[in-house]
């Protein structure tokens, strides 16, 4: 059985290397991209708002985790995407999505986990109760599982075929109002 536990930002940084180990079997990363991926999200935890809920089987062992927090301008990506939505859609469009936005950084789940439900336990569990107006994501452009899950969650695409400064990857940038209506 495989059951939802909100872990603090100090638990969370000391358990950096379970979470990068989902990470790492989920994205399947390029191996000299995770001493800085692990820095980074250790770097999350002092965000405003960071939440983090790891999916754990009975013998405490994480399968799955989603974190995230309240974006704000000063942050790398909320500062991308908002010029970006800028760029094309107008400051206001921009700063309604992203103005008082839950930042989904993180949501995977380990390979043999997937397909049980688990991945959508924890978008919803992440959003369930949160004080902004929106959720917003960045997943691979792709027709992919998580993808689907996102749609069927309430969140629609906001810019597509986006690639990241110093990436190469395709992603699209999702939102949804909250509370989520999917």
């Amino acid at each position: 059985m495989i059951g939802l536990r909100q872990v603090g930002p100090g638990e969370f940084a000391t358990r950096l290397d379970a979470v990068l180990e989902i990470y790492t079997a989920a994205m399947n990363p390029p191996a000299d991209q995770l001493s800085g991926r692990k820095t980074i999200m250790g770097n999350h935890a002092v965000h405003p708002g960071f939440t983090c809920l790891f999916a754990e089987r009975s013998d405490g062992m994480p399968v799955g985790v989603a974190y995230g927090f309240h974006g704000a301008g000063g942050q790398w990506w909320h500062d991308v995407v908002h010029q970006a939505m800028a760029e094309l859609y107008g400051e206001g469009s921009a700063r309604g999505w992203l103005g008082d936005a839950l930042e989904l950084a993180e949501i995977h789940v380990h390979p043999d986990y997937q397909g049980k439900g688990i991945g959508r336990t924890l978008v919803t569990g992440m959003c369930a109760g949160r004080p902004e107006r929106t959720a917003v994501l960045s997943t691979r452009d792709q027709p992919t599982a998580a993808r689907h899950l996102y749609r069927s969650a309430g969140f629609v695409d906001l810019l597509t075929q986006f690639v990241f400064p110093g990436g190469y990857e395709r992603y699209a940038i999702l939102g949804a109002v909250l509370p989520l209506s999917g």
